[in-house]
C-alpha cells in the first residue's frame, strides 16, 4: 500500500484546502469565528481523516474515517452555498471551488469503494 501522502485522493484534497483559505480570507471580519472558521474546519478535516483512516489497524477503521471525511465534504460544500447566499463568493468562485469539490468526492468514493472490496 502507498503512503497516504502519495494518494491521489489526499493531495487533491489538499489543494481544496488551500483553495479554500484562499476563498474565505476577504469573508467579513464578524464571520472570522463563523462561516469562515466553520469552512476552513471543514475543508481541513478531509484530508486530516484520510490520513488518519489510513494509520488505522483495520479496513473497517480506515473505511469508518474515510467516510468521516466524505461527510466534511458535503458540509464544506453546504457552507459554500451559504457563502453564495451571503455574497461573500461569486458564482464564479463557486462553481470553481464545487468542480474541485466534485473531483475529491470521485476519488474518495472510489477509495471507500477500494476498502470495502477488501473486507
Amino acid at each position: 500500500m502507498k503512503k497516504y501522502t502519495d494518494l491521489e485522493v489526499w493531495i487533491k484534497s489538499r489543494a481544496l484546502v488551500s483553495q479554500v483559505y484562499t476563498l474565505s480570507k476577504d469573508f467579513p471580519a464578524e464571520e472570522v469565528y463563523g462561516l469562515t472558521s466553520q469552512i476552513r474546519r471543514s475543508a481541513i478535516s478531509i484530508p486530516s481523516n484520510i490520513a488518519e483512516g489510513c494509520g488505522r489497524q483495520t479496513d473497517k477503521e480506515t473505511i469508518h474515517f474515510l467516510y468521516i471525511a466524505r461527510g466534511s465534504l458535503y458540509e464544506l460544500e453546504t457552507q459554500l452555498f451559504l457563502s453564495k447566499d451571503l455574497s461573500y463568493i461569486n458564482n464564479i468562485a463557486l462553481e470553481e471551488v464545487l468542480a474541485q469539490i466534485q473531483v475529491s468526492m470521485k476519488l474518495l468514493n472510489g477509495f471507500i469503494n477500494y476498502y470495502k472490496s477488501k473486507s
